[in-house]
């Protein structure tokens, strides 16, 4: 129900206040049609399309490989152990569950403030709502359903104009059954990537690549203590089988007996597809990057050799869209690595400029030391 308050001086129920020796009655009374009023509803009202365009940009990759990788994120950042996609091209529709926390009403209201985030540093691997919000642009409408204890609301968003993007509550849908959030996206475009099942598992295995990988449980078992699992239209995705003649790579930081990161390298028969040539860090299960530039090194036959080292810690040191690491100020070195474990200098990885002070300055770089030994085989 719509309501207009307005505020009117005369007789009736009012409140008297004193201000300067003089009195002045002010009403709060609720009614139809007033020349000032102020309506009671849920709308975002900025430059929404110029500010979306921009988030989008920020990303490397497509928007629809974006819009999935964020999906995902913040599923893991809400403790999902199992995230499930349904498409259906005829509908052009996209509906993501998941067995994570759910929203109240207030977090749901919250949820469509783009410029409100409830999501700190260093916790987790998304950036809050921003798979919803980069949606408005491939989406014609984003209907959110959520269970959170006895709450159980449903909110249906678009993108109405440029500045305009109204949003409104609904009766829920039924998308889930147990506590935890849901998202049908009608995707504008029936062509579009986002509907087709293969491009999907194809961005979940390349994005994600630690959680299909048996290997990684033990590092991850921290954040992930049941691990986590994706199904898509129904079929659950399995694991892939790790390279044949891959040599384990373990990280430890000086006085510390249990691995930092973990991982493995590998060299291949015949050069790799470009997405899969170098190194890739990773961190909470989601690849930040890949290549050798990252590192400060580029061995023989580079395009031959790849690898993913997972190391959770560092979950600070990437940028806030978590496609890159913090080049410059206090966090360079001291979220995005630990001191010692990179190549002192080199790489995005690299300590500070200030001299390092007493045995700091003997610490031997870690992770390059692991990694010319795990490439000495190769």
């Amino acid at each position: 129900m719509q309501r207009d308050l307005v505020f009117h001086h005369g007789s009736g129920s009012h409140n008297t206040l004193g201000i300067g020796g003089a009195t002045r009655s002010r009403t709060l009374a609720a009614r139809a049609g007033p020349p000032y009023f102020l309506r009671i509803m849920g709308e975002t009202r900025v430059d929404l399309l110029h500010l979306l365009e921009d988030l989008r940009d920020a990303y490397p990759g497509g928007l629809e490989e974006t819009i999935l990788t964020e999906i995902v994120a913040n599923s893991l950042d809400s403790d999902a152990g199992h995230i499930r996609f349904a498409t259906d091209q005829p509908a052009a529709t996209l509906t993501v569950t998941d067995d994570g926390r759910g929203m109240t009403r207030r977090d749901l209201r919250r949820y469509h403030d783009l410029a409100t985030t409830s999501k700190q540093r260093g916790r987790g691997v998304g950036v809050a709502g921003v798979g919803i919000q980069l949606g408005l642009l491939a989406c014609t409408s984003v209907l959110t359903e959520s269970r959170s204890g006895t709450t159980h609301v449903a909110t249906l968003w678009h993108l109405q104009s440029r500045h305009r993007a109204p949003w409104h509550w609904v009766e829920p849908p039924g998308l889930i059954g147990e506590p935890g959030p849901a998202v049908r996206r009608a995707i504008a475009n029936p062509l579009s990537e986002l509907l087709d099942e293969a491009f999907v598992e194809a961005a979940l295995r390349r994005h994600f690549e630690p959680l299909f990988d048996a290997s990684f449980d033990g590092v991850l078992a921290a954040a992930y203590p049941e691990g986590v699992a994706f199904t898509v239209n129904g079929r659950v995705l399995p694991r892939h089988a790790p390279p044949a003649a891959r040599v384990a790579v373990a990280i430890r930081l000086p006085r510390k007996h249990k691995p930092s990161a973990a991982g493995y390298v590998f060299r291949a028969a015949a050069p790799l597809a470009e997405a899969e040539r170098g190194v890739a860090i990773s961190t909470l299960g989601k690849v930040i990057r890949r290549g050798w530039d990252w590192l400060g090194l580029t061995p023989a036959d580079a395009d031959a050799i790849g690898g993913l080292i997972e190391a959770p810690a560092p979950a600070e040191g990437p940028t806030p869209h978590k496609t890159d690491f913090i080049r410059t100020g206090g966090r360079r070195a001291t979220r995005a690595s630990p001191p010692g474990a990179v190549p002192a200098g080199r790489g995005r990885f690299a300590p500070p400029a200030a001299p390092a002070i007493g045995p700091a300055k003997k610490r031997a770089p870690v992770m390059k030391r692991a990694m010319k030994t795990a490439l000495l085989p190769c």
